[in-house]
């Protein structure tokens, strides 16, 4: 079934963002040279896709709704920031964003006018369009790289709220036993439900597993303007996702850094996790490990995010994607690159990777004691198999599963696909 997506900042903890037909989601604005489609959460200027970050996306859909009309700073902070104090600002950077994202500046304000002391109005004209079709598939919204892929099944948006007030967007596609995927680096909810990587893992996960994943705070549709990166934090969204998806009992299925977040859930949680699943992961980050060679390699890699993140066709691009799915074909790697582009700015991604890299769960691992499954492949680049082999053995009864492959992200050409699904569905059906 495809549902339509109201693309608001929720206030309250649980809320379904969907309408049905006939509803303000049913409409694209149009203005000057731009399209903003709630409905795709697609900001287009002269035809090409925009980033934006979701916060500057829903403050310009809040104005181009109220057009001509001023806005002050508490209707923007109510609407936007759910009432939340802040800055001024922090509310003028927000209006330069949006400004630069639609062609405009402070200095012409040709769509967006600046009415000093009281606030700001929206004063280009807009002229409201139906949706093109009324199909059941979502429209595909070309990136560059990124490839149309069916879409037999819509899938639901929904933002939960974190203990700081951090907005996280989730899904739940799929059938059968619920499964929660914990967040990790480098997601986004609709690139990868297109994705000629994520789409087809998506797809066999959800054979047999009704799946919930989730935006890491900073990251994907979750919120972006956040500081707080630490373990607590992300176990903290990881809480909020599962309590506002209504999940009383569910595998946990945590890949990369998600691991060391489901570790501390399960750790805290023991009768909310049935099965714990910990898939390329590791107990201490790289910026903390004993080995100075993989300290010094977290930092090189925090320098060439600094300086190259998002940039399309650098070496660091290639070395990327070679360290993170080797044995990609070059439409797989394309979508990869345009991943880093869509999902986050490259401050954001320095502070997400920073974050990640100082996680430390080794005081954890013997507090742990639901069933738990442990897979690693054998030549991962991004986490070595000795990580892997630390996480079995430091958790109680703990089964360990290696991978013959070279790929931290498992692609649907190799063996160890096969291998994989296989024992996903024994370890946690049977």
């Amino acid at each position: 079934m495809f549902f339509r997506i109201v693309w608001k900042y929720a206030r309250n903890r649980r809320i379904m963002l969907a309408e049905a037909p006939g509803g303000g989601s049913d409409v694209r604005y149009v203005f000057g040279d731009c399209e903003l489609d709630a409905l795709r959460h697609c900001l287009l200027v002269q035809g090409d896709q925009r980033t934006v970050e979701p916060q500057v996306f829903d403050l310009l859909h809040h104005m181009i709704e109220n057009p001509g009309r001023v806005i002050t700073h508490d209707e923007l902070i109510k609407e936007i920031w759910n009432g939340r104090i802040v800055s001024d600002s922090a509310i003028s950077a927000r209006i330069s964003a949006a400004r630069a994202a639609i062609g405009d500046d402070g200095k012409r304000q040709a769509m967006i006018k600046t009415v000093p002391r009281r606030g700001f109005q929206f004063i280009a004209e807009v002229r409201v369009l139906p949706m093109q079709s009324e199909v059941s598939e979502v429209r595909q919204v070309k990136n560059d790289g990124a490839t149309d892929l069916p879409n037999t099944e819509g899938q639901l948006v929904r933002f939960s709220i974190s203990h700081d007030g951090t907005n996280i967007a989730f899904a739940t596609t799929g059938k059968g036993y619920p499964l929660v995927r914990a967040g990790h680096w480098l997601t986004h909810l609709e690139h990868d439900w297109h994705s000629p990587i994520w789409r087809p893992f998506l797809n066999k996960l959800g054979e047999n597993f009704q799946v919930t994943r989730y935006d890491q705070r900073g990251n994907g549709l979750s919120e972006w303007s956040v500081e707080d990166f630490s373990l607590s934090r992300c176990r903290e969204d990881l809480e909020a996702v599962v309590d506002a998806a209504g999940i009383d009992r569910f595998a946990l299925y945590g890949t990369s850094q998600g691991a060391p977040i489901s570790i501390a859930y399960a750790a805290q949680h023991p009768e909310r996790v049935s099965h714990l699943i910990l898939h390329g992961g590791y107990a201490v980050g790289r910026l903390l490990r004993d080995s100075v060679e993989e300290r010094e390699k977290g930092q090189a890699l925090l320098t060439l995010i600094r300086h190259n993140w998002g940039q399309p066709g650098t070496a660091f691009i290639k070395s990327f994607a070679s360290m993170y799915i080797p044995d990609a074909s070059m439409e797989q790697i394309d979508s990869l690159a345009d991943l880093q582009r869509v999902t986050t700015s490259p401050s954001n991604a320095e502070k997400l990777r920073a974050g990640v890299d100082s996680f430390d769960v080794s005081g954890l691992l013997e507090h742990v004691s639901v069933p738990t499954f442990v897979i690693h492949a054998r030549n991962d680049a991004v986490q070595p198999l000795e990580q892997g082999r630390k996480l079995a053995s430091g958790i109680r009864d703990a089964e360990f599963l290696m991978l013959d492959s070279g790929n931290h992200a498992i692609l649907e050409h190799e063996r160890a696909w096969h291998v994989l699904f296989a024992k996903l569905r024994e370890f946690v059906l049977n």
